[in-house]
C-alpha cells in the first residue's frame, strides 16, 4: 500500500513542503481544486523532487476540456520526468453551471467521453498521425504542427477518476487507470458497491482489477491524548455531516440503513444548522466512516481494513495534525 500526503498552495511553502513529503517518505503528493488551482502547485513541486508522484486530487474536468487538460498533464508529465497522475473529478450540477458556467448533462456518459477525447488527443501527438475524435459531447478534429508538443519520452501520466456512485465508477475501470474512491466511502461501501463497479467497468475494457488503482483519502481520528482524540471525533463528524447533505452521497448512507439522516442532514445544510449536523453523527457511524485510533496504532487498523482492497491511502485528517507527527506513521506501513 502507498501512502499519499497533501501540498497547499502558500507559493512561499510549496518547493519546502514538497521536499520535505518526499524526505519523510510519502510516495506521493496530492493537490485539490478548492480555493486555488490544482495543477501549479505540481509544477512547482516537480522542480524540487526527484521521486515522489504528484497529482491532483481533484482537477475539475467539466470546468475544463479535454485539450486543455491534455495539454497540461502533458507538460507536468515531462516536468515532473513521469511522476504526474491526472486525478479527475465532475463536482456537482449546481458548481458546474453555477461557479464556471459550464454545461452540465449526463456526468458519466460525458466523464467516458472526455478521458477518451483526452487518450485520442495523446495518441495523435505521440505518432504524428490525424487527430479526428467526435463524440456526442466533444470534438477535436484540427491540431496543426505548430501545436502539436510530440510524443512525450516519458509516455502518458495515468488518469484516476474521482467516483461515488455506479455509473461513474464503471467509468473510471474503463476509460481510467483507476479510482480516487471518495472519503465519505465505507469499508462496506468499498467493498459491496465500489470494487464490484470498478471491476464490471474494467471488463469492458478488458482490465483485470490488477490493472486498476485505488486511491482513497481515508478519515482517520487519531491524537496523542484524550482530549486530542474528542476534538479529531468533533470535527470528523462534523465533515462527514457535511458530506452526508449531498444528495448524489446518499447511497453510502442508504447501504447502511442511514438513508433518513441524509434527508435530515440536507434540510439542515439548508438552514445553515452546521454544528447540529455534526451532532447528528453517532460514534457508530464515525466508526465506520473512520480509522478511530491512538497514532502507534493507526497503520495497523488501515492495513487491516484496507490493505487487500486500496493501492494507495492518505490521511483525511479535518483537523491540524502537525506534518511531523503524521510522518511518524509512515514506518508503520512499510512494515507491511
Amino acid at each position: 500500500m502507498k501512502v499519499d500526503g497533501a501540498i497547499g498552495f502558500n507559493a512561499t511553502d510549496i518547493p519546502a513542503l514538497a521536499r520535505q513529503a518526499e524526505d519523510f517518505g510519502y510516495d506521493g503528493v496530492w493537490a485539490a481544486e478548492t480555493s486555488h488551482d490544482p495543477f501549479l502547485p505540481l509544477a512547482v513541486a516537480a522542480s524540487t523532487t526527484e521521486r515522489i508522484e504528484l497529482g491532483t486530487s481533484i482537477a475539475v474536468a467539466f470546468a475544463r476540456n479535454p485539450m486543455n487538460l491534455a495539454m497540461l498533464s502533458n507538460d507536468l508529465q515531462e516536468l515532473s520526468q513521469g511522476r504526474f497522475i491526472l486525478g479527475l473529478g465532475s463536482q456537482i450540477k449546481a458548481h458546474i453551471t453555477k461557479r464556471f458556467s459550464m454545461p452540465w448533462s449526463h456526468p458519466a456518459p460525458r466523464m467516458r467521453e472526455l478521458i477518451l477525447a483526452i487518450r485520442a488527443i495523446w495518441a495523435a501527438w505521440a505518432d504524428d498521425s490525424k487527430l479526428d475524435f467526435k463524440g456526442d459531447f466533444y470534438t477535436h478534429s484540427l491540431m496543426t504542427p505548430f501545436f502539436n508538443p510530440g510524443p512525450n519520452k516519458y509516455g502518458n501520466p495515468k488518469i484516476l477518476l474521482a467516483a461515488v456512485g455506479e455509473l461513474m465508477t464503471e467509468v473510471a475501470g474503463e476509460a481510467a487507470d483507476g479510482i480516487i474512491a471518495h472519503g465519505f466511502t465505507t469499508e462496506r461501501y468499498l467493498r459491496e458497491v465500489t470494487l464490484p463497479a470498478l471491476e464490471r467497468g474494467g471488463a469492458k475494457a478488458h482490465k483485470s482489477r490488477a490493472d486498476l488503482e485505488v486511491s482513497y483519502p481515508g478519515f482517520v481520528v487519531t491524537g496523542d491524548t484524550e482530549e486530542a482524540m474528542v476534538n479529531a471525533a468533533r470535527a470528523t463528524k462534523a465533515q462527514i455531516a457535511f458530506y452526508g447533505s449531498t444528495p448524489a452521497y446518499r447511497p453510502v448512507l442508504e447501504l447502511h440503513g442511514w438513508g433518513d439522516l441524509g434527508i435530515e442532514l440536507n434540510r439542515l445544510s439548508k438552514q445553515g444548522e452546521w454544528v447540529a449536523m455534526g451532532e447528528l453523527i453517532d460514534d457508530e457511524m464515525l466508526e465506520a466512516f473512520a480509522v478511530v485510533a491512538p497514532l502507534d496504532e493507526v497503520p495497523n487498523r488501515v492495513v487491516a481494513r484496507f490493505g487487500d482492497v486500496v493501492d494507495r491511502f492518505s490521511f483525511y485528517t479535518p483537523y491540524r495534525v502537525a506534518p511531523e507527527r503524521l510522518s511518524e506513521l509512515l514506518a508503520g506501513f512499510r512494515g507491511h
